[in-house]
């Protein structure tokens, strides 16, 4: 008996994917390349100095590999049988911000003890991709009623609702895109629409005049309507869908003028060309991170060499802006090569997904792909220019404690899931 337990696990240990654990590896060790590059200051100082944020980085990663090592020896039953208990514990940490937070730029989303800070919003992220695992897995159904789609909708939206009320946008945000698994697990197609077309007309209703876009939504509906052929067509339904659709719109402009705060606002005029002042103000960051990446050209100033992040032109380029020095020392193939391998782990966590035994690790392994290429595609996009700047971490990339340590569960629950599934019949 001891024999066979024994030879379990060494097949466990033996079936670890060492293709994404190199792919985390290479994007661990080059973003800190990076990060030292743009925290270096200019006086000579070691590699080792924890004053620094290099420096802090690298303790964050030393810490990392006793992480992996438990979450690697520990039995992969946890990650299931626990699920609510991880899942009720980010949301405890969630709520006790409001009491014992640190406020940060009108942001109460950090814990402070002593020189050491914590973000519970990025380790909630693990909490609910495992809670919302447990439950579809043991609750297969057709998600035909609202009521067998309430509970997964609930265990989504009670996190964000805390982390609304920080308010921190950024995170809520990443929480969306788990919407996409409970697509895959047979939700309607009508959530993804809904979400989809409320963003268009958001998006419309600050670009042209309430009555234009209602009038297109109008005719929309019309031709849509005469080229369903289907017998079950209802035109009631399309008028209450038209007059809501018309009411969004004219919502859009109170919205973005009494909901949503100042910083916010001239965010969203940056990205749709607003005026000098604004662009002066809040597009500061998003034109020198964009001259930094542009300047790197096809392959880049060199490691140490880039103008821009030595004259620190890009604010906090250590954190969400840290594609800039890639862009920047790296030029468009050291660029390329991140996106590639950004890209190449998230489909073999979607590939690795697919061929699970289990139910639980399958689902799992769809909300850590989906996690990880939100914070990749949100944060790009947002140096790019075609997102707004929410404040968004690269994964592996950006510096910081919180988010490196939270995105190494994230990924290391599935590998082990994943090499558990020889055990599985």
């Amino acid at each position: 008996m001891v024999k066979t337990k024994h030879l379990a696990n060494q097949s466990v240990i033996a079936n670890v994917d060492w293709l994404s654990i190199f792919l985390y590896a290479v994007l661990v060790i080059f973003g800190w390349m990076n990060i030292y590059s743009a925290s270096l200051p200019l006086e000579p100082t070691s590699v080792f100095d924890f004053s620094q944020i290099f420096g802090k980085q690298l303790l964050f990663i030393g810490i990392t590999i006793p992480v992996i090592i438990v979450i690697l020896s520990l039995d992969a039953k946890v990650y299931e049988k626990y699920s609510i208990i991880y899942y009720f514990i980010g949301i405890l940490l969630l709520m006790g911000l409001f009491v014992f937070g640190k406020t940060i730029k009108g942001q109460t989303n950090w814990y402070q003890f002593g020189g050491i800070s914590m973000q519970p919003s990025e380790f909630a992220k693990i909490g609910t991709a495992l809670f919302l695992s447990k439950y579809i897995s043991e609750n297969q159904t057709l998600y035909e009623t609202l009521k067998e789609q309430a509970i997964p909708l609930g265990i989504i939206l009670l996190p964000v609702a805390f982390i609304m009320l920080q308010p921190d946008t950024g995170s809520a945000m990443i929480f969306a895109v788990l919407f996409l698994v409970l697509y895959r697990e047979g939700f309607p197609a009508w959530y993804l629409w809904t979400g989809f077309i409320a963003i268009l007309l958001f998006i419309l209703a600050l670009t042209m005049q309430p009555v234009i876009l209602i009038i297109f939504i109008l005719l929309g509906c019309i031709i849509h309507y005469f080229y369903n052929k289907s017998i079950h067509r209802n035109p009631i339904v399309y008028v209450l869908l038209a007059v809501a659709m018309s009411a969004f719109v004219f919502s859009v402009d109170y919205v973005f003028e009494n909901v949503l705060e100042s910083h916010q606002k001239d965010r969203i005029n940056v990205l749709l060309g607003g005026d000098d002042v604004n662009m002066k103000k809040e597009g500061y960051n998003l034109n020198q991170a964009m001259i930094a990446i542009g300047s790197g050209g096809w392959i880049g100033k060199g490691f140490l060499e880039g103008t821009q992040t030595k004259g620190g032109f890009v604010p906090e380029q250590h954190t969400d802006y840290i594609f800039t020095t890639v862009g920047e020392e790296w030029g468009f193939a050291g660029s390329l090569l991140v996106v590639a391998c950004f890209i190449t782990l998230v489909l073999r966590i979607v590939y690795l997904s697919e061929k699970q035994k289990n139910n639980f690790a399958r689902i799992y392994g769809y909300c850590v792909a989906a996690i990880l290429f939100m914070h990749f595609f949100v944060n790009v996009s947002m140096l790019i220019g075609i997102f707004p700047t929410i404040g968004v971490p690269l994964p592996f990339f950006s510096y910081g404690g919180s988010s490196l340590i939270a995105f190494t569960l994230l990924l290391f629950i599935f590998l082990k899931l994943d090499a558990n599934k020889v055990n599985e019949w």
